[in-house]
């Protein structure tokens, strides 16, 4: 299975009608997980580069509500870039996919969904260390 795969475009419903937009987002429904963590990123300029780690537990959904960003992710042998730029879009990202937000609008406002409690110990921080984790992960699944 490719990156692109793993890493699936997700499109959300828009609900709303006359009074105004509405998007609904339901753990193990619309996202292939529940929800135990939910936060968001604001007031970034785009310079400045977010995430540069990945995670041994945790899934991701990230869904620009406001504004745009772009977001980098690799396996270490495939990388791609989703831009989020539409509130109804967002981008699921399974374990083990190093992650780089950037290019953040002014007005960005990236919405995180994660699968876990916060746990520091199951961060992936250096990209080198990433890159030999995930060599071992392919020699044992040959």
């Amino acid at each position: 299975m490719t990156l692109k795969e793993r890493c699936r475009i997700l499109q959300f419903d828009d609900l709303g009608d006359e009074r105004g937009k509405l998007v609904v987002i339901e753990g193990g429904e619309s996202i292939p997980f529940e929800v135990k963590r939910v936060f968001y990123i604001y007031d970034s300029d785009a310079s400045v580069i977010r995430g540069q780690h990945a995670n041994v537990e945790s899934e991701f959904v990230l869904i620009n509500v406001a504004g745009q960003s772009k977001v980098r992710l690799t396996d270490g042998l495939e990388e791609f870039i989703v831009e989020l730029n539409r509130p109804m879009m967002g981008v699921y990202i399974p374990r083990l996919i190093w992650k780089d937000m950037y290019d953040f609008s002014p007005d960005s406002v990236l919405l995180v969904l994660a699968s876990t409690h916060y746990d520091g110990k199951e961060y992936v921080r250096n990209y080198e260390d990433y890159l030999k984790k995930m060599e071992e992960n392919r020699k044992w699944h040959v």
